[in-house]
């Protein structure tokens, strides 16, 4: 039985590839409050200590998955703010929530959570810790 050389402790950064770089910055901003950040002449998403890189479908920056494609992922935030406001919020900005509130599983704990989708039509969970 071999032992591993090393373990991994966090998640630094994801990629999603999107149609639209400026409709992906507005809305994960104005809707979900992350910051815009731009990097080496790139756009990326800040939020804690984490990140999510954007490419551009068409031209990504080497080297990117095997098959980039808009719509394809499916994210899940954590929230301290009750789901019941964060529904409001989406509400007066006319966000259709897809499902929820409901029970899923996380990493971490159990979560009580809620589906939208974002321009690419990725699935965006929006989770509080139960």
């Amino acid at each position: 039985m071999s032992t591993m050389a090393f373990a991994i402790e966090s998640l630094d950064h994801l990629v999603l590839t999107v149609h639209s770089i400026s409709a992906t910055t507005d809305f994960y901003s104005e809707v979900l409050g992350m910051d815009v950040v731009t990097f080496n002449g790139r756009k990326a998403l800040a939020f804690g200590e984490q990140r999510i890189n954007l490419h551009q479908h068409g031209h990504e920056f080497a080297p990117f998955a095997a098959h980039p494609t808009p719509g394809s992922g499916d994210l899940c935030f954590i929230t301290s703010t009750p789901l019941e406001e964060v529904i409001e919020y989406l509400d007066q900005l006319r966000i259709h929530v897809e499902m929820g509130p409901v029970e899923r599983t996380g990493a971490q704990s159990q979560l009580r959570s809620l589906y939208i989708r974002d321009p690419d039509r990725n699935l965006v969970e929006i989770s509080n810790f139960i």
